[in-house]
């Protein structure tokens, strides 16, 4: 009789989901996905929970299958040696495999008076923070959006649209991923909406009050109410149980998702950091991702060698209000192309891309084993990049080799 392995999933998101669901393929695995909250975030709707247009949850019955159990907590610790994860509420679950899903959210900001006067929005609970204080605001109150990343850009675009005064301060250009004809087009859009757009070295915040957000040229622009949306960073699970990530925090693999420091750990989503080269954060990586962390940890259990990473991609989409929007089309290695579409067909693909998040999640709960995308080819791009780092990182180990070590004797 085959022995039953016991998987346990950490992280409820786009990719914890998707690999929860596609392990129940197999009658011998038994799967629970432990989660800090009891329903699933949509985050690619959060600016419209900012916005007031959708609540940016999605019941787990609607996209988690039967078999797998749902724990709702936190692991405070993994011990890879143990194979078991300490959760918060006490006691602990032990795992034959186990999956590191736990996702990203905001950064430290750094800046000052960022964290006491500033509202991040990476998380449900930042977002639900937030959309009360935008209501006891007047209409008129100056609201400043700091990011210029997609979450800014569509955050700055659903205020104006609902008549709010925004500025959006980039601290760079405009949507840097963004082709120039893609971000000519947000920008007559930011245009038309109102939004005023600071661009350039000059636009970076130095300081952050209650009522004003200070420029690096020196200028002070009114706000009451300011939203955060640079940078992202990751919980700090892996580091601190003691296993090997980058310098972000992102749980170290190799190219089939596999931690460099134990076989029976797998990474998947913003989380993870194979060979030391990350994927862009987005649902549009984590749910391949989780997929081809599920497929690792079935081969494994069968005894074969898991496929390597083969990571495609299509471009990036963006809301500008509820009725414009962009799809940016892409490389299939992510890097953006001089062909987008724009205006309502635009928010339109955006509306059936977040639909179809929804959607992808479900259909694999129904039908484990089902979803195919992370098996098409994102190109040779990703092995030329592997082996340009290969050099550079030979070229370290043997400097480091060779330098000499001195010994500090502190009394």
């Amino acid at each position: 009789m085959t022995e039953n392995s016991n998987v346990i999933v950490v992280g409820g998101g786009y990719a914890g989901v998707m690999a929860a669901n596609r392990l129940t393929q197999r009658d011998d695995v038994t799967v629970t996905l432990i989660n800090p909250r009891s329903t699933f975030v949509h985050r690619v709707r959060l600016h419209q929970l900012v916005g007031g247009s959708d609540d940016a949850v999605v019941d787990y019955r609607e996209i988690l299958a039967e078999d797998v159990r749902l724990v709702v907590d936190s692991v405070t610790r993994i011990d890879a040696a143990e194979r078991s994860v300490t959760l918060a509420t006490g006691g602990t679950v032990e795992y034959d495999h186990l999956i590191y899903a736990v996702g990203s959210g905001s950064a430290d900001p750094g800046v000052p008076g960022a964290a006491e006067f500033a509202y991040p929005i990476a998380g449900l609970e930042e977002a639900q923070r937030l959309r009360p204080v935008l209501d006891a605001a007047s209409a008129k109150a100056p609201v400043t959006v700091v990011g210029a990343g997609p979450t800014g850009i569509e955050t700055a675009a659903e205020l104006a649209e609902a008549g709010r005064a925004v500025t959006l301060v980039c601290g760079g250009v405009l949507g840097p991923y963004l082709h120039p004809r893609g971000r000519r087009s947000v920008a007559r859009r930011m245009a038309e909406l109102g939004v005023a757009v600071l661009e350039g070295p000059d636009a970076r915040v130095t300081a952050v009050t209650r009522d004003s957000v200070r420029l690096g040229d020196g200028r002070t622009l009114p706000s009451e109410v300011t939203i955060w949306t640079a940078g992202f960073a990751v919980p700090d699970l892996a580091a601190r149980s003691g296993l090997s990530t980058d310098a972000l925090g992102r749980l170290l693999t190799d190219e089939t998702l596999t931690s460099v420091d134990d076989p029976h750990i797998v990474a998947a989503g913003d989380s993870a950091a194979p060979s030391g080269l990350p994927l862009r954060m987005s649902c549009q990586a984590a749910i391949p991702l989780g997929a081809r962390a599920a497929d690792t940890v079935l081969s494994r259990i069968e005894g074969e060698q898991p496929s390597p990473l083969n990571q495609v991609f299509a471009g990036q989409c963006i809301s500008l209000g509820r009725d414009t929007g962009i799809f940016q089309f892409a490389h299939r290695y992510d890097v953006a192309v001089g062909f987008h579409i724009d205006g309502r067909t635009g928010a339109r693909l955006k509306e059936i891309v977040c639909k179809g998040i929804v959607k992808h999640l479900a259909a694999e709960s129904r039908k484990p084993g089902s979803y195919r995308l992370h098996r098409v080819s994102g190109g040779a791009k990703r092995q030329e990049l592997l082996r340009a780092a290969r050099p550079a990182d030979e070229t370290r180990a043997k400097a480091a080799d060779e330098t000499p070590v001195t010994v500090e004797h502190v009394a």
